[in-house]
């Protein structure tokens, strides 16, 4: 279960820095082409319309299906080497900062660590200082992920060069606020679901019974990540148009282009133009994607660490024998 347990040994901050970034690493590869999906449908300014589509893509199925026509399969990996930089980046910070605090809170207050307030709070903190980190790379990601062709970034070493000459070093933390207002919520939502899940779980399964424990940690995931997926999604959706402003010429070809001058300015543009509905655009494929990114992350994590404490334990065990035979 993550999160300091009082009942079982502390986890070690190399051990949950390589689960964590192993944890990333597996679930970004195997969630890319939902959430390449999910930044076309957060971009696009068209009114969407059930009869009339004015929108470039206006369902998962037709998304997918114009995007490997357009562009060919590889189109929903793209951003993929940034992307990967940023979920080892951010699983590892995130876990860490998350294990190291909720032990503080064992040690230091009078708070039960599996508290619901102090997961939520122990996990929203843990998310800022992961944010605060790789931003930069998110916002790499989403540029990638956001261009068609022909291209205007070749690699990662050109986008990064041309956007710091052109934009200036500040551009690599555009949507910064909003990120950091969803992001606490969010991960505070996520851990502190999750850790309500999972002991709901504990006590609907009997104990005799609860031999899919991996199964578990998918399920109460997948189920964590919707609901705070759907708590805070304008806020991402407002992070990845801020992203992409001074990108407008790689976006000509999906539509309708906007600047914005700031969270602010963003969310009124969006409400005046769009609609209220227009702060949930991308929400269904959002709603997959944070399902199996959650779920897969919880899933990883725990499973990596257990793996990583094993062979520690293994390698002391060997160590103690060889010592003792000598």
């Amino acid at each position: 279960m993550v999160g300091y347990d009082p009942q079982a040994e502390s986890v070690p901050a190399a051990a949950a820095a390589l689960a964590g970034s192993a944890s990333g690493l597996v679930t970004r590869a195997l969630i890319s082409p939902l959430d390449v999906i999910k930044i076309r449908f957060q971009l696009q300014i068209e009114q969407l319309s059930s009869s009339h589509p004015l929108a470039k893509y206006h369902g998962i199925v037709q998304a997918a299906r114009r995007i490997s026509r357009e562009e060919g399969w590889a189109a929903f990996w793209k951003g993929h080497v940034p992307a990967q930089l940023l979920s080892i980046s951010y699983g590892a910070v995130q876990f860490v900062a998350f294990e190291c605090l909720t032990e503080l809170v064992h040690t230091a207050t009078p708070y039960n660590a599996r508290d619901f307030s102090v997961h939520f709070v122990c996990g929203g903190l843990s998310a800022c200082t992961a944010t605060m980190a790789v931003q930069p790379l998110d916002t790499l990601r989403t540029r990638f992920a956001a261009q068609g062709e022909p291209k205007v970034y070749r690699n990662l070493r050109h986008a990064v060069q041309t956007m710091y000459k052109t934009e200036g070093p500040l551009t690599f933390y555009r949507g910064l606020t909003p990120t950091v207002i969803a992001v606490f919520p969010y991960a505070g939502l996520q851990f502190s679901s999750y850790n309500i899940l999972q002991q709901m779980y504990e006590w609907v399964i009997p104990a005799e019974e609860k031999n899919a424990g991996n199964l578990r940690n998918l399920v109460c995931g997948s189920c964590a990540g919707v609901m705070s997926k759907t708590l805070t999604y304008p806020f991402d959706l407002f992070k990845k148009r801020l992203q992409v402003g001074g990108f407008e010429q790689a976006r000509a070809a999906f539509g309708q282009v906007r600047t914005y001058k700031g969270f602010m300015d963003c969310a009124a543009q969006i409400v005046q133009e769009e609609g209220p509905s227009g702060f949930f655009k991308g929400l269904s494929p959002s709603l997959l994607k944070a399902a199996f990114s959650t779920g897969f992350t919880f899933f990883w994590y725990e499973l990596f660490l257990n793996l990583f404490c094993a062979l520690k334990d293994q390698k002391q065990r060997d160590f103690s024998s060889k010592f003792q035979g000598q």
